[in-house]
């Protein structure tokens, strides 16, 4: 993002509505919801950030957010979670891998047509973001404490205000 503040700051824009923006999702949700299509994805540094993010929002709740992007249909999350990261897993294979039965199960749970909304474009956004960060062979650090401590700013600040704040 730092190469690049021209192409950065829309990318950054969006991320900061999906994620961050006024929403019937909580923030923990809709970080979930990123950090489990990146690891589906194999983005190491995304899942590992958008993990610690989600944790930050869950009091902390790391375990939590590795069984999601582990086994998320046995997690200790709300059926309609379950039934809006199908539809993510589905989007990050490719948007016509999901079919009316899923978005008939999420609706069955409880999720809004918004709901449904803003998790396929979480997912499709995380996808572009994936390949923009490993196609660039990206730095990533081991630290588990360094994503513990941007999470926190980001969290604080937003990924806008974020993305110009050196950790």
């Amino acid at each position: 993002m730092a190469f690049s503040p021209e192409t950065a700051a829309p990318i950054n824009e969006l991320v900061n509505v999906l994620l961050l923006g006024p929403s019937t999702l909580s923030p923990a949700e809709r970080e979930l919801i990123a950090a489990f299509v990146s690891s589906q994805n194999d983005c190491r540094y995304c899942h590992t950030f958008h993990g610690a993010m989600a944790a930050h929002h869950l009091d902390g709740d790391e375990a939590l957010v590795e069984s999601v992007k582990c086994d998320f249909e046995h997690a200790a999350i709300s059926a309609k979670m379950k039934a809006l990261l199908a539809i993510a897993g589905k989007t990050a294979l490719g948007g016509k891998n999901v079919a009316a039965d899923d978005i008939a199960r999420a609706r069955e749970h409880g999720a809004t047509e918004l709901e449904i909304h803003d998790t396929v474009l979480i997912a499709a956004v995380f996808c572009m973001c994936n390949r923009y960060v490993d196609g660039l062979a990206t730095w990533m650090p081991d630290d588990p404490d360094f994503y513990r401590r941007r999470a926190a700013v980001v969290a604080g600040h937003g990924y806008v205000a974020a993305s110009v704040t050196r950790s």
